[in-house]
């Protein structure tokens, strides 16, 4: 499981996150949704170490995560995939999955099969320039380049963003599939309504930096999507 508890982090005197508080379990696809600049962003690159928390903890089963750099949590067993995809765009496909295996801990240094069955697309271009893919393409290698380090726990900062529909369905396929049969966690940071209720198991909605609703997704009705979402 992932647990993060009371977390703070601040951009000068503006506080981004305000005690946030978010468990992640094993086998499920928890959703972090929110309007635009409330501190989802924020959230992920503090869970992945990559902003430095002003207080609270992350915890990895029972590691405590808190103090570690982004690189060591990596080896830990976290991946993050950005917002924005941030493929290197002049290394090939191939290059850009073996930068992934810099996480391992295992000490492998081969690409595993297990990602071309995931993403076929990206053994046919592997010798292609990480640029010239399409977004959506550049997603799935994004994604793809995370697994590569055979993570735990997957976070995902708007993974539909900018993506055709087929692609879309396409990830949360990838996604169902990569918590169901390998037990992985999963916290995503999505906006699309439509893909958290067909895919997401828990939410927790934040706005101005604190949770102010969580649950199964089952449970994310109108009224709270009107009061917290809507623009």
């Amino acid at each position: 499981m992932l647990t993060a508890t009371d977390l703070h982090y601040s951009y000068g005197a503006v506080k981004a996150l305000n005690g946030v508080s978010l468990s992640a379990l094993p086998g499920e696809i928890t959703c972090v949704m929110g309007r635009n600049g409330v501190g989802k962003t924020t959230l992920m690159r503090t869970l992945m170490g990559t902003y430095r928390m002003g207080a609270g903890s992350v915890r990895l089963g029972e590691r405590d995560l808190s103090r570690l750099p982004a690189h060591r949590r990596a080896t830990a067993g976290m991946a993050l995939v950005p917002q924005g995809r941030e493929i290197f765009a002049k290394l090939t496909v191939d290059e850009n999955l073996r930068i992934g295996l810099e996480a391992r801990s295992d000490g492998v240094r081969r690409v595993p099969d297990e990602v071309f069955e995931l993403f076929p697309i990206l053994k046919t271009f592997l010798k292609r320039m990480g640029g010239d893919l399409s977004g959506g393409q550049q997603q799935q290698l994004a994604i793809a380049r995370a697994l590569v380090g055979g993570p735990k726990v997957l976070l995902l900062d708007e993974p539909t963003e900018g993506i055709q529909p087929n692609i879309i369905q396409q990830i949360g396929v990838v996604l169902r599939k990569l918590v169901s049969e390998r037990g992985m966690a999963v916290v995503l940071v999505e906006q699309f309504l439509d893909f958290v209720k067909e895919f997401g198991h828990r939410f927790s909605i934040i706005n101005r930096g604190t949770v102010v609703a969580t649950g199964s997704t089952s449970e994310l009705h109108a009224d709270l999507v009107s009061q917290h979402l809507s623009v």
